[in-house]
């Protein structure tokens, strides 16, 4: 298990390098897109809230296939995975994630949806200057979270 997860803590603290960029390259792109009518901007901006979003999910499904041994299935396993994040599971785990950030992670969620089954050209720019604006705050509060979770493991894997 040591091993598992320590490898678990690294690829975390890797993810979270690759996230910070995604956010920087959203706020990047939003900038330019607010100076000029651009569909092509609205669409990468789209992308990248979608691509930080499609992240964020494939950390909680290693950390519920590695530390939790247990992933959600089913029509609603998106929203499962999330609210499995928030649950401390005594002896296993604390919880990785507040509930206030799994509630505005579940906005980017929602979101993510739409981006993978609407043409582009039915996007809605207020919407995504809103997640764009969202991004900021929640990206510091859950890449906290992370990085304690990250902690959690190492401490459990060098106490074994």
């Amino acid at each position: 298990m040591n091993g598992r997860y320590l490898t678990l803590a690294g690829r975390i603290r890797q993810e979270i390098g690759e996230l910070e960029r995604v956010v920087e390259r959203t706020q990047r792109i939003w900038r330019e897109a607010a100076t000029r009518a651009d569909d092509y901007l609205l669409d990468a901006t789209a992308l990248n809230l979608h691509g930080y979003y499609a992240r964020i999910e494939r950390l909680f499904e290693m950390i519920s296939d590695i530390v939790d041994q247990a992933k959600p299935t089913g029509a609603n396993w998106h929203q499962e995975l999330l609210r499995q994040m928030t649950v401390e599971i005594p002896g296993i785990r604390p919880a990785v994630l507040s509930e206030e950030n799994r509630n505005a992670l579940d906005e980017f969620r929602g979101f993510r949806h739409v981006v993978r089954n609407v043409y582009s050209y039915n996007l809605d720019p207020v919407r995504i200057g809103l997640l764009v604006k969202k991004l900021i705050v929640l990206s510091a509060g859950v890449h906290a979270e992370l990085r304690t979770f990250t902690k959690f493991l190492e401490d459990i894997a060098n106490e074994s």
